[in-house]
């Protein structure tokens, strides 16, 4: 996310580093490839020239101009006039949803924006996070893949999902049928997924208009397409003018190296940006932040996104059994399985680790470097192999040798090599239990007990 910013961000203020105190004329050369960066990010131009402007007058006041380190000033002065043009502060609470059930959400947006996913998303987030119970509909009576898939997207998200009987009725008609039925149901919310378009036309306006009108909405969300840069904040100022919109959704953030939409669809919109969406995961929705995406963009990370993304995948049940026959000396392939199957939910690692402080500014080298430490499709092949496994080898390790590791190799697809790289980095973890193991020399408790702090 925002690689491409961030590092051209990170390179000019580190370069203020060796020039002593701040003054007008390094300033005015930072400002400079500061606003180079955001065009190339493709931020809307006002929006450019309004963040330079605020910059320039916030780092020369008192508090900047002189300091003896000057890159440390200005990105926090730059840190702040982010924070301030993504938003300000976080949405308390982004779907309040203060209203009699069902409680109705209009979703809209272009073709190809990812929006049917995002409702899907949506409604799977109102149902873990807010007990909700959720009904989602399709009113794309043009195509009726759309409604398949959000068909189909809804069951895994484990919420309802109500399909017209008639294939041959308009939107009006599936409108007032879905309306209905979520009432009669009792659900608490309904997501109406809309038709898109592949631009902005006449005959797309005048249809939400009318769903606006007939469904009366408590929340109007556009979903935009990250990648758009700044005519995504364009298409959403359409949308507005047609349609009291309260908020947006930004999707497809993974992908996008610049980050020209998120950094100009606020100010243009005067809309806030209240979901962002990265990857094509039905979890990867996250409530936006200004202060924490300001912060990725600079380089400096995003600790608690990290956080949450690994409490979301981390088996909380099987971490604590696995802890407990380390405290036991009893650290078997079992244990190591599903160390294996933690990492591997953490499928997309790039993401996770592009929130660590740093990372955006890594060479490609380096990133790859570290890629390699972290092989989601070797953890699947050494995965395989302990599946393949018997229940007694699984406890006893030991005995996994010659016969039984060309057996297991056989039975899970592999090759001896990787068998014997499986053994090899379970005996390694194993080697490093025993440290954490109460009572042991060089446990960290114990080098706790033994030091000055005492």
């Amino acid at each position: 996310m925002f690689n491409q910013l961030t590092q051209k961000l990170s390179q000019t203020l580190k370069t203020l580093s060796g020039k002593g105190r701040l003054s007008e004329s390094n300033i005015q050369d930072a400002l400079k490839e500061i606003r180079n960066a955001l065009i190339d990010a493709d931020v809307a131009l006002p929006v450019v020239q309004k963040f330079i402007k605020s910059v320039n007058e916030h780092a020369l006041g008192q508090e900047v101009l002189g300091s003896l380190k000057p890159a440390e000033t200005l990105t926090r002065v730059v840190n702040d006039e982010l924070v301030e043009i993504l938003g300000s502060k976080p949405i308390e609470n982004p779907i309040p949803l203060n209203t009699k059930p069902p409680a109705v959400i209009l979703v809209a947006g272009l073709q190809g924006a990812g929006k049917t996913t995002t409702v899907a998303k949506l409604g799977k987030w109102l149902k873990e996070q807010r007990n909700k119970s959720v009904i989602t509909t399709s009113l794309d009576a043009q195509r009726p893949a759309a409604i398949e898939q959000l068909e189909k997207l809804s069951e895994r998200a484990e919420i309802d999902f109500y399909k017209h009987p008639s294939v041959n009725d308009n939107y009006k008609q599936r409108l007032n049928s879905a309306l209905e039925h979520a009432k009669n149901d009792h659900h608490d919310v309904l997501l109406i997924d809309t038709a898109g378009r592949l631009h902005i036309d006449e005959d797309l306006m005048a249809e939400i208009k009318d769903i606006h009108e007939i469904s009366k909405p408590n929340e109007v969300l556009l979903v935009v397409d990250s990648m758009m840069g700044q005519d995504a904040a364009h298409v959403a100022k359409s949308f507005d003018e047609a349609l009291p919109i309260t908020g947006t959704i930004i999707t497809k953030l993974d992908a996008d190296v610049r980050g020209g939409a998120a950094l100009s669809i606020v100010e243009i919109t005067q809309k806030p940006i209240v979901f962002i969406c990265e990857g094509e995961h039905l979890d990867k929705i996250d409530e936006f932040d200004p202060t924490r995406i300001a912060s990725q963009i600079l380089g400096m990370g995003d600790i608690v996104s990290l956080v949450k993304q690994v409490e979301k995948q981390i088996d909380e049940k099987r971490s604590k059994e696995t802890m407990a026959k380390i405290r036991k000396n009893r650290f078997d392939i079992d244990a190591f399985q599903g160390q294996l199957e933690e990492m591997i939910k953490m499928d997309n690692m790039e993401s996770m680790m592009g929130k660590l402080p740093g990372f955006n500014t890594m060479t490609d080298e380096m990133k790859n470097q570290l890629n390699a430490q972290i092989d989601i499709p070797m953890f699947k092949r050494m995965l395989a192999a302990t599946r393949a496994m018997t229940p007694k080898e699984r406890a006893f390790p030991d005995l996994i040798k010659g016969s039984r590791k060309r057996r297991i190799a056989q039975g899970s697809g592999n090759d001896i090599q990787m068998v014997n790289k499986l053994m090899k980095r379970f005996k390694m973890m194993q080697k490093m239990s025993k440290k954490l193991q109460p009572g042991s020399n060089s446990s960290l408790m114990n080098r706790l007990k033994n030091s000055d702090f005492n």
